[in-house]
């Protein structure tokens, strides 16, 4: 059954200061489950990541936040909203080779994607919105580059170019699926310190990772998939060798 509340448009006032809540979220495909009675909490300002081997859920878990993927069950808010009523603060940087990177569009227009919620689809960017779209770019190290078709920027370019569309959207709640994949050192320790800035500033961050040693260093909580039950909690001891075992299914340490 898909989930249905009677409370869909009212604010949680309990949640209104908590980006992210999720109780019993239920999904899969088909009749298969990925995700069983997942709880999940995001508070602000917080880093966390999702990790788990493949197809433990990790990306069914953001798609199914964001409704791309329809839940069995279970309940989401976001600051105590529904989907809908939040979705301005909210930005999504899908995996790379879910994009089509030979769209023809520079570096530019699609940050400038990012203003559209804000200024409305069929509105002409004004100087304000022409200014986020600038800062953006710059926050990224993209500024040079910013007339340079998509499709001819690096792997790490065009990372920076997805992640400065959601810095230009104003969001206050990033949801990352791999966005590390792919990157040299020096790309993936930019947006390290890029995602440390917005945690500083108070947004908050949840992102599907891969490597273990870089959750263990430079993230607060993560979330565990695979394996039985989730596993939510501050990254030592959800990185706890017996943790990461059962969901790996063979001995692995961080």
């Amino acid at each position: 059954m898909i989930w249905l509340r009677s409370d869909a448009g009212r604010v949680d006032p309990a949640l209104a200061q908590v980006p992210l809540s999720v109780t019993g979220l239920t999904a899969g495909y088909g009749d298969r489950p990925v995700l069983a009675d997942l709880d999940l909490t995001l508070g602000r300002g917080e880093l966390s990541a999702v990790i788990g081997p493949n197809g433990a859920g990790k990306s069914t878990l953001l798609k199914s936040l964001l409704g791309l993927t329809r839940p069995w069950s279970g309940r989401v808010r976001f600051f105590g909203l529904p989907l809908e009523q939040a979705r301005a603060r909210i930005s999504y940087v899908p995996q790379r080779e879910e994009v089509d990177w030979g769209y023809p569009a520079s570096a530019r227009e699609v940050v400038e994607m990012g203003r559209y919620p804000r200024a409305g689809l069929w509105r002409r960017l004004d100087a304000k919105d022409r200014a986020a779209v600038d800062q953006a770019l710059e926050r990224v190290g993209l500024e040079a580059q910013a007339d340079a078709p998509i499709g001819r920027l690096s792997g790490g370019q065009q990372q920076r170019v997805f992640l400065a569309r959601a810095l230009c959207s104003g969001a206050e709640l990033f949801l990352l699926d791999e966005p590390f994949a792919g990157l040299d050192a020096r790309s993936e320790a930019g947006l390290h310190t890029l995602l440390a800035e917005l945690v500083a500033e108070g947004r908050s961050a949840l992102v599907v990772h891969h490597d273990l040693s870089s959750v263990a260093e430079r993230f607060q909580r993560a979330l565990l998939l695979g394996g039985g039950p989730p596993r939510l909690g501050p990254v030592a001891e959800v990185l706890a060798a017996e943790a990461l075992e059962r969901a790996y299914g063979t001995r692995l340490a961080p």
